[in-house]
């Protein structure tokens, strides 16, 4: 039986020029220099486009060799100020502007001079000596009126989605509100699971909300402000699996982003470059010992193997849930075995029976023949 796949929606609908993608599942920032090799950064390109679907630039400057190898590439309009230039913005399918991370929250980050490579200076713009600086704000942003002033710009001048990352918090529904305001094409709802090489320990381990808790509610409040079809939401951290995926599709994201599972895909093979004398992260990171031993071609290969293998899965369960659309997908698709949990989300709970519009119908009609035969003239013995 023939069955389509699609997305719930293009990212940013709303925009001049919408992102359509082929699959759900994109590739989340990882920076060049501040995280990634160049090596590293073209094959998650490279293969992003095979797949067809998106990369991201991360906290990076636009770098040629990473946007030309996209087919859709997202670039970050950071704190740092790398990729807020119109001949860098004029160049994206779709400009995130990045107000803090799972990982790091919005805390203020950076790179020692001594860390920084000639190329990367140059691409960064950075003097002999200067070092790389994550400021906790835009330069520009002094007040919140300012975002609103930032996102018409952008929208006005490049006409592709403007979407907003941030660190999901328990403030997490006035950042919303903000969002709404400024008439945002998509947000990235960051869960705490999110991961990164550079963030502060406490940071990673005890600021920000859970994916799920976070997603559920960005979502409720979207609805809830009659908005969730016009603001696409994007769900990120610690999703590794199809199943995974699903879910958070369910919840009511459009898309996700994967980093951590992404780069696993990506190296493979590839890890024995490294292993056992040194950790598998030295092959891929900028400052690592092995960058440039990366072979390109074999890294795309893994990658876009593993993304369309997950888009197959995704296929074959959506198929197996009687629907014939991911659009289809939705909270009653879900069963929940933690009964907090389930409340949370406002799903099933598994230790209860399913109660859904049809059993509801079909108790209530029942009823009302019981009712009725109750009713008629009972015989009279004699």
């Amino acid at each position: 039986m023939e069955y389509r796949f699609k997305l719930r929606q293009p990212i940013g609908a709303q925009a001049k020029k919408p992102l359509k993608l082929e699959l759900p599942i994109l590739l989340a920032g990882m920076s060049y220099g501040g995280a990634l090799s160049l090596n590293a950064k073209v094959a998650l390109a490279r293969a992003s486009a095979r797949a067809g679907t998106a990369t991201n630039s991360g906290e990076a400057p636009l770098v040629d060799e990473e946007c030309e190898e996209a087919k859709y590439f997202i670039g970050q309009y950071n704190r740092g100020g790398w990729m807020n230039q119109p001949e860098q913005l004029s160049q994206l399918d779709a400009i995130e502007i990045q107000l803090g991370q799972g990982a790091q929250a919005a805390a203020p980050m950076g790179m020692s001079s001594h860390q920084i490579g000639k190329d990367l200076r140059q691409a960064k713009n950075l003097k002999p000596g200067e070092d790389a600086v994550i400021h906790t704000r835009l330069s520009e942003m002094k007040q919140p009126s300012d975002f609103f002033e930032i996102v018409q710009q952008l929208r006005d001048d490049y006409g592709v989605p403007v979407g907003l990352k941030f660190c999901a918090t328990h403030y997490l529904e006035q950042e919303l509100e903000m969002a709404i305001k400024a008439e945002i094409d998509y947000v990235v709802v960051d869960g705490a699971e999110a991961g990164t090489h550079g963030g502060p320990t406490t940071l990673q381990d005890d600021v920000g909300l859970p994916i799920l808790h976070a997603l559920s509610r960005t979502v409720k409040f979207l609805e809830k402000k009659e908005v969730k079809d016009q603001i696409s939401v994007i769900a990120s951290g610690g999703l590794t699996t199809p199943g995974h995926f699903l879910k958070a599709l369910a919840l009511g994201a459009d898309a996700v982003y994967i980093g951590s599972i992404a780069l696993m895909a990506l190296l493979q093979t590839q890890m024995t470059k490294a292993l056992p004398q040194e950790p598998p992260p030295q092959i891929p990171l900028y400052l690592g010992k092995f960058k440039e031993n990366l072979d390109v071609e074999e890294l795309t290969e893994h990658l876009a193997k593993f993304l369309k293998s997950c888009l197959e899965e995704m296929k074959l369960t959506v198929y197996s849930l009687g629907k014939t659309d991911l659009a289809q997908l939705n909270r009653k698709d879900l069963v929940c075995v933690d009964q907090e949990l389930a409340k949370v989300l406002g799903i099933d709970y598994a230790g209860y029976p399913q109660l859904d519009s049809t059993s509801v119908l079909e108790s209530n009609i029942e009823s009302e023949l019981f009712k009725k035969d109750n009713e008629k003239p009972q015989p009279t013995r004699h």
